[in-house]
């Protein structure tokens, strides 16, 4: 009995040992810079709105966050790395629910378990898409497009960040909604399929919003739909892919800051504050607006359930539209 009271004693104080030393380390973190890993190319959505995040998060710590894009493998090397990661707040990453939700229920291991092995800050903003084309491609409407891809089956190229990318999905969703079959060229992220698609190599994508506005604008780039559920403030006059023809379509994204599990919860809590500072500001909500971004910032209990739902739908998505990554 002694010594099961003594083990018991040495135990509990081993716990407050360690939950003391996590309370001192909160107290003093940050006290070096801050690494944002975002598992996508540079200039896509999510490091778009990161970036922005990060800014603001560093001045309010005090610290430089330090954005390292890590693009590849659908972004799945960069998570499994942050996965195992030190959770001692010095690491964070800035992610799509692609890599979180549907990348899980489309590949047989992913490495990683979007739940367990992260621990939420928040989600910073919802990624409106569209479906973008060259100018030089034929169709100027949903309706022309999903007619010459029927004339055409297979023989209509379209670009994407990778397999299993929000790009990927969105248009293999609008496949399975419409009948239609085209072929998928996937890039290394989304920026450099981004890139030819404006140059004409591939015609048509589905991308997020902002990258094509100022192509679009300067009609370097045409936009023939919005994919979320209602049209975009920055393009009011372009229909929704609903509107324009494929009834109940809807596909939209969000990118969130995450942090490797058993990080502390005092360290997790001075992140989440900081980032919904951020993203409360008037100047970023304000600047986010404007590039197509709606600012959500939640809390982790808000965020987990979201999480747990979008895993639940794009389980149910990918056997429907039976899509399966190697």
């Amino acid at each position: 009995m002694a010594f099961g009271k003594m083990a018991a004693a040495f135990a509990a104080a081993a716990c407050w040992a360690i939950v003391g030393n996590g309370a001192v380390r909160a107290q003093t973190y940050p006290d070096r810079p801050i690494h944002m890993v975002i598992p996508l190319a540079a200039a896509s959505a999510v490091d778009v709105v990161a970036r922005v995040v990060a800014e603001k998060m560093a001045a309010d710590l005090g610290q430089p966050v330090v954005v390292d894009n890590q693009p590849g493998a659908s972004g799945l090397v960069a998570m499994r790395a942050g996965a195992r990661a030190t959770p001692d707040g010095y690491t964070i990453l800035a992610v799509n629910d692609s890599i979180m939700t549907m990348l899980p229920n489309m590949k047989d291991e992913v490495g990683y378990d979007s739940l367990k092995d992260f621990a939420p800050i928040t989600r910073m903003a919802t990624v409106n898409f569209a479906l973008i084309a060259n100018p030089s491609f034929a169709p100027n409407s949903v309706k022309e497009f999903i007619d010459l891809a029927k004339q055409k089956p297979g023989a209509i190229d379209y670009a994407s960040g990778g397999p299993g990318s929000p790009q990927h999905v969105a248009m293999e969703l609008l496949m399975n909604a419409t009948g239609i079959r085209l072929n998928h060229v996937p890039y290394r992220g989304v920026t450099p399929a981004f890139n030819d698609v404006v140059g004409g190599q591939v015609p048509i994508m589905i991308t997020g919003l902002p990258a094509p506005n100022e192509f679009v604008k300067l009609g370097r780039l045409k936009m023939l739909a919005i994919t979320s559920a209602k049209r975009s403030k920055v393009f009011p006059d372009v229909p929704t892919v609903a509107e324009a023809g494929v009834p109940g379509f809807e596909f939209s994204a969000w990118g969130a800051l995450v942090a490797p599990a058993k990080t502390p919860p005092a360290i997790l809590a001075k992140l989440e504050v900081s980032a919904l500072k951020a993203l409360r500001d008037p100047d970023t909500v304000a600047l986010l607006d404007k590039l197509g971004f709606d600012v959500i910032g939640d809390q982790p209990a808000a965020f987990t359930e979201s999480l747990k739902q979008g895993l639940a739908r794009y389980d149910a998505l990918a056997k429907a539209a039976h899509i399966h990554l190697d």
